[in-house]
This record gives structure tokens, C-alpha cells and sequence, in this order.
């Protein structure tokens, strides 16, 4: 699919979002593929029948990268509770009782996760999760894509996508040379590796620049 418009990914999020049922919507792509800007914005489309419940609320705090040695790694796949992310997902997909499920999210500006951040009420249908690692099958991540009704793999134009990145790495205080070696060190290794996931998606949105 082909497109920048989100009048037709809207109304296939929509089919999802049924009353009565609760389903997991996945949207899964390399850093900076604009994953959280167009999450973000179906949710808002679906006005209250979908929530959005970020991978990014998973990774481990910096307190913790460090103790084990991985804050220069930041971003990648062990530097998440994947086996937590997977639990929440079990328990979205089947929420016990009449109260919210609460969920992390990830702050950029502190660059730390945030533990019970968002609500998801048992009568909201969709949630809309995003991040990189929703179709890699090794180890604790292998259990997630079957937790997903349906994923979604953007892919976006590569050199966008990388100038999206060092431009956000900028915006959140990091000085521009480090930003450009994190995105070439880091992040595109992390993007190598979420690609081998793409053959596991339902669908392949290739997008123009929506941030």
C-alpha cells in the first residue's frame, strides 16, 4: 500500500475496533520509520475506541542499562523487558474485571520509561502498539507477534528516515555529531535487524514524511 493518506489505513483500524472485543493492533518498523506519529494519529482518528500502549514504555531504566553494561547500547533488543511487554499484551488481550489495566510509556525528554501511565479501560476494543521489535522470533520477543491481531510494517523512505532520526536525537539534546555517529552505529544496526521481521507483517505501508 502506497500511501500518505490515512483515510484507508483509518477505516482497516477501524474494522478492528469492534465493541464487544478487545483486539491488539501492531505498527512495527526501524527507528524513525514513523511509528508513533501515525499510532498516534489513528488513535486520535478512532476518537476513544482505540488507546495507544508504546513498546518504548519496556525499556530498561538508564540505571539499570548502566548496571549491566548496555547503556551504549540503548535500543536494542536486550535493552527491553520483552517478557514484560509480552505479559501485558496476554492481559489486554483478556482483561479481567471492570477496572483500567494500566500501561508504561517511554518520556523522551527524560529518555526513562513510565510505569502506569496509561489507562486501558475494558471497554476500549483497540489497542494500537508500536515499536521495533514486534516481529523479531528470537528469544523473549518470539512469543509477541502471536499476541498481535494484525502488525503493520512501515517502510519508509531510507535516507527520510535516517535524517528523521538524527533530527530527533538533535531535538532531544544531543549534540549533533553524536547524533549523527548514534544513528549510524546504533540505530541503523537496531534497523538491519527489525527488516528481517518484515515477511511477518499483514501488511507493508510504505509512507511519505508524516511527522
Amino acid at each position: 500500500m502506497d500511501t500518505t493518506d490515512l483515510t484507508e489505513l483509518t477505516a482497516r483500524a477501524r474494522r478492528l475496533a469492534v465493541p464487544g472485543a478487545r483486539r491488539v493492533l501492531g505498527i512495527a518498523g526501524a527507528p524513525g520509520a514513523g511509528k508513533s506519529t501515525l499510532a498516534a494519529r489513528l488513535v486520535d482518528s478512532l476518537e476513544g475506541r482505540a488507546v495507544l500502549v508504546p513498546m518504548d514504555g519496556f525499556h530498561l531504566a538508564g540505571a539499570e542499562l548502566e548496571r549491566l553494561g548496555l547503556a551504549g547500547r540503548k535500543g536494542a533488543p536486550d535493552t527491553f523487558d520483552a517478557a514484560g511487554f509480552a505479559a501485558l499484551l496476554r492481559r489486554l488481550r483478556h482483561p479481567e474485571g471492570a477496572g483500567p489495566v494500566y500501561a508504561p510509556t517511554f518520556d523522551r525528554s527524560l529518555e526513562e520509561p513510565i510505569a502506569g501511565a496509561v489507562p486501558v479501560l475494558p471497554e476500549t476494543p483497540l489497542v494500537v502498539t508500536e515499536g521495533n521489535y514486534l516481529l523479531l522470533d528470537d528469544g523473549p520477543w518470539a512469543p509477541v507477534r502471536g499476541l498481535l491481531d494484525e502488525v503493520w510494517f512501515l517502510d519508509p523512505d531510507p535516507g527520510l528516515r535516517v535524517r528523521r532520526l538524527v533530527e530527533r536525537h538533535v531535538r532531544f539534546g544531543k549534540p549533533r555529531p553524536q547524533a549523527e555517529r548514534w544513528v549510524a552505529a546504533s540505530d541503523e544496526r537496531n534497523a538491519r535487524l527489525v527488516e528481517r521481521g518484515r515477511d511477518r507483517a499483514d501488511l507493508v505501508v510504505r509512507v511519505g514524511d508524516m511527522s
